[in-house]
């Protein structure tokens, strides 16, 4: 029966992008443009706050490494919060948290001004980093969600980039007055996406948990590509929900689980698959950070000066290239995620990072114990920073989000993402916020060469743990994390089956 599910659908909507869900999750994704720009500001702006406020190293590290403390506890919150009031008004607020950081920022008379903004700004990362991808993935269908959940990581990239460019350009204004245009400025888009954010739609798998049926199918409709795929869709969702897949009724009376039991079907006592699953987005999410990007995303302009660029803009420029890099690569892995697969792309991100780390490391320790300035050592910095960047964002960047968002049950996707999320700001926060501290203590090249030897652990694990999830429905994620065997890439139908015969929920 699945398999007859799945090829009627095949000519529906394998090699077809639903151009409604597109547009969805392209809004949605601007709330990652205003994050990496937030991020890829700071990196240059750091260099003029320093100046201008007259900050230490550790004070510099620990208005690197707030946003992502604070963005610990907005991706927490922002989990339940999801659950309450849905996943479209929770961008919203996203956007308008973000509004208010970036505007204390950009006014920013002192350093406890500047860090209440930061730290404001990061409650809006943990809550964009949670509802984006899974807003993404509860509208896409199983050979596009790869592509549309992969998109925030995208935008997060080309808002990193607009951040560098920034730096660049508002560099050349005076001391005062230029990084505070730097942080302020991201208070533009916030408020245009929080005038524009109320035209998406709802998730149809929330409205389904809420009991809105007809409101789901409506939804459904436009982001399928035909009249058939949303109505298998429609099924798997109601059988993911406890609810008769051949239930007509325009609403029904569901029994929301409250917080406690979510956390007890997460945490205290999860099932095998579920165990499974939240080890995989912890593992994941934990790797995407102890293997050093922030090092390079936040503080490259300090790794370019040890390896001896020394003038302001060209550190800036240099920095620039790392931007481009990473939104050329990311591009190429969020057109290849649904064709080629999960692992095999995070597998080889994986590899290729271990050995541009340890290129890193050996050209910044030569620099660092040579007299005189060699080209060739410098040259192999820049180089090797670059090629770790490549393979970072051709997998394990969008790899993440895209894994992390779409594994875990109905019941329990928003807020077991959102322990995920949790993590990733609690290892950003860590790199950021001891990273200068790190490079004293071990010199800046054995910094390099300890992140590689994580990225070893990080490929083991991987190996071990993460089963291709590529063509998988979100309704069948459960059966795939159930055995330990390489799923088949099937169509839509789920294995789940109702648990009742009635249009109310199960009990």
């Amino acid at each position: 029966m699945e398999a007859e599910k799945g090829n009627k659908l095949t000519g529906d909507y394998t090699n077809k992008i639903n151009k409604y869900a597109f547009a969805c999750s392209v809004v949605a994704s601007v709330i990652s443009i205003i994050f990496g720009y937030d991020t890829g500001v700071m990196s240059g702006a750091m260099i003029f706050i320093e100046e201008d406020l007259k900050i230490d190293d550790m004070q510099i590290q620990v208005l690197a490494g707030i946003l992502n403390i604070c963005a610990l506890v907005g991706a927490l919150l922002a989990g339940r919060v999801s659950d309450y009031v849905g996943r479209r008004y929770t961008i919203l607020l996203a956007s308008i948290i973000f509004l208010l950081g970036s505007v204390l920022m950009g006014y920013g008379p002192n350093y406890p001004i500047l860090l209440t903004g930061r730290c404001v700004a990061g409650i809006g990362v943990g809550f964009a980093l949670m509802i984006a991808p899974v807003y993404s993935a509860e509208i896409s269908s199983p050979s596009s969600r790869g592509f549309l959940t992969s998109l925030p990581e995208l935008c997060i990239s080309i808002g990193i980039l607009s951040g560098y460019v920034s730096n660049y350009f508002f560099a050349r204004l005076t001391l005062q007055v230029g990084w505070r245009i730097m942080l302020g400025l991201a208070a533009v888009p916030s408020l245009l996406l929080a005038f524009f954010i109320l035209r998406l739609p709802e998730s149809p798998r929330w409205l389904v948990m809420q009991g809105r049926l007809a409101e789901a199918k409506k939804i459904l409709l436009l982001v399928s590509n035909s009249e058939n795929e949303a109505q298998v869709r429609f099924s798997d969702i109601k059988l993911a929900a406890g609810i008769d897949e051949n239930c007509t009724d325009d609403f029904v009376k569901v029994k929301n689980s409250n917080g406690q039991n979510i956390w007890k079907d997460l945490i205290l006592r999860p099932s095998p698959p579920v165990r499974w699953m939240l080890l995989a987005a912890i593992g994941i999410h934990f790797f995407e950070h102890a293997t050093g990007i922030e090092a390079v995303v936040l503080y490259g302009p300090r790794i370019f000066k040890k390896a001896g660029i020394h003038s302001k803009n060209k550190l800036l420029l240099a920095q620039v290239g790392t931007g481009i890099t990473r939104i050329v690569f990311i591009t190429i892995a969020t057109l290849s995620l649904d064709k080629i697969g999960r692992r095999k792309l995070l597998l080889t991100s994986v590899g290729g990072m271990f050995f541009a780390l340890v290129g890193l490391g050996l050209g910044l320790t030569i620099v660092e114990h040579s007299k005189e300035k060699l080209l060739w050592a410098l040259s192999l910095c820049i180089g090797s920073t670059y090629t770790y960047v490549m393979f970072f964002s051709v997998g394990l960047a969008p790899i993440t989000w895209v894994y992390s968002s779409e594994i875990f049950p109905l019941k329990l996707r928003a807020q077991g993402h959102s322990i995920g999320v949790a993590v990733n700001r609690l290892m950003n926060a860590t790199i950021s916020i001891t990273f200068i501290s790190i490079y004293k203590a071990i010199t800046i090249g054995g910094a390099f060469f300890m992140f590689a030897g994580i990225s070893v652990l990080a490929l083991i694990f991987f190996f071990f743990f993460l089963p291709e999830t590529r063509g998988r429905s979100l309704e069948e994620m459960e059966e795939l994390f159930s055995k330990k065997s390489q799923p088949k890439i099937v169509g839509m139908g789920s294995s789940n089956q109702p648990t009742n015969n009635s249009c109310v929920q199960a009990q």
